[in-house]
């Protein structure tokens, strides 16, 4: 814990708190070439939620690519802390308030489900990305050069 970085603790806990709501998650998932969200949920009934960790006003700020990330999710989320300013934050879009241990949902955005094409797509990244995580971790340093 010690070593993790302000938006990696936001990551945690809101990771904590959709897995209390039956979700899978992947954190640093790449949905496409130049995008790469913080946490992407897999919910129980198939839903794809992304949630964007900022912790700072100046991390939000410089974040120009969020809009992209809707196309790849049927609910988009802000995970901030406690002290963020989140009148600064889009109208529309979810409100998580989180810290390194937990989080809680504040503002449910509307639903915009996927394409089935799209889902199906998704589906299987997640699933590929979430075993190549496990693999790594059970014997690491396979692969980094090899099969």
């Amino acid at each position: 814990m010690l070593d993790l970085q302000p938006g990696q603790k936001l990551a945690r806990g809101v990771a904590r708190h959709l897995h209390s709501h039956g979700f899978a998650t992947v954190e640093e998932f790449v949905p496409s070439r130049g995008l790469r969200v913080d946490v992407m949920g897999l919910g129980p009934k198939d839903e794809i939620w992304v949630v964007e960790c900022k912790s700072s006003r100046a991390d939000f700020q410089t974040d120009g690519k969020w809009q992209g990330y809707l196309a790849w999710c049927d609910r988009y989320f802000w995970a901030v802390d406690s002290a963020f300013p989140t009148d600064l934050l889009p109208q529309g879009t979810g409100l998580i308030i989180a810290d390194a241990y937990d989080a809680e949902i504040i503002r449910m955005p509307d639903e915009s489900r996927l394409a089935a094409a799209r889902r199906k797509v998704i589906l299987r990244k997640f699933a590929f990305h979430a075993a190549r995580r496990l693999q790594a971790l059970r014997d690491p340093g396979f692969g980094v050069s090899g099969p």
